[in-house]
């Protein structure tokens, strides 16, 4: 398995702007949201330069999301909204 080298500069991920950009950091997801910011997988920071790279990846993701959440007034806490199942029509029938 090939190691995932951090994300460069140029890859911008702007926390809560849309609902579709995602943030790898070797096998860490960031999945942006407008309304809220998952976070899932593992990563490992080896004692190496890429270990580094990673951490500060790492570090410079999570500030962005803090400053975002810092910018703007918030409610003590956000209800855990349940997604309404979407009927489609039987694509085999």
């Amino acid at each position: 398995m090939p190691k995932s080298a951090a994300p460069k500069a140029s890859d911008r991920f702007v926390p809560y702007a849309d609902d579709a950009a995602v943030q790898t950091i070797g096998g860490l997801a960031i999945e942006n949201g407008t309304g809220r910011i998952a976070i899932h997988g593992s990563l490992d920071l080896m004692r190496d330069a890429l270990g580094l790279e990673r951490a500060r990846a790492l570090a410079a993701a999570l500030g962005t999301i803090v400053a975002a959440l810092e910018g703007a007034p918030l409610p003590d806490r956000v209800a855990e909204a349940p997604q309404p199942a979407e009927t489609v029509k039987n694509p085999f029938a």
